[in-house]
């Protein structure tokens, strides 16, 4: 799956080519500069019952976010462009914006790297390699929604 980076045209990628334009789902943004990474991410999101649109750097985070508001963004901090930080002061910044929940998914592991995140805007933090269980209670806690129960 080839995701938009900042010197791309942006579009916007569902897993799901077959779906309505008028999607019901949730839609989340998800951020990550490994592909690998965000490949996964992108089809747990879809199995939790999530439409999905992913960027591969901070620059086509925002256009993304811009271009179509998501519900949710799961965002990495270490970005190759402008880090998460950055991105999420950005969108902090953007009043059309800045109701959307942000949940970081970072390699970053220590107690002082989740409290920097955490208060730069970050409504919850979950650290590299992730339980999807746990990533299954964040992501509907602020979605609000019911979302498909997966066992795992």
């Amino acid at each position: 799956m080839n995701y938009p980076t900042g010197k791309n045209n942006l579009e916007s990628s569902s897993l799901n080519s077959g779906q309505s334009a008028v999607d019901k789902r949730p839609l989340v943004l998800a951020v990550d500069d490994n592909h690998d990474n965000l490949e996964l991410l992108t089809q747990i999101l879809d199995l939790f019952g999530c439409e999905c649109m992913g960027a591969v750097d901070g620059y086509a985070a925002l256009s993304a976010a811009v271009d179509r508001p998501p519900d949710l963004i799961v965002l990495d901090i270490c970005l190759p462009d402008i880090d998460g930080l950055e991105v999420v002061k950005r969108i902090q910044e953007n009043p059309e914006l800045r109701h959307i929940p942000i949940v970081a998914v970072t390699a970053l592991a220590k107690a002082e790297d989740r409290d920097r995140i955490l208060k730069a805007g970050c409504v919850e933090y979950i650290s590299k390699p992730f339980n999807i269980k746990d990533l299954e209670t964040i992501i509907s806690q602020h979605l609000n929604s019911e979302m498909l129960l997966v066992e795992f």
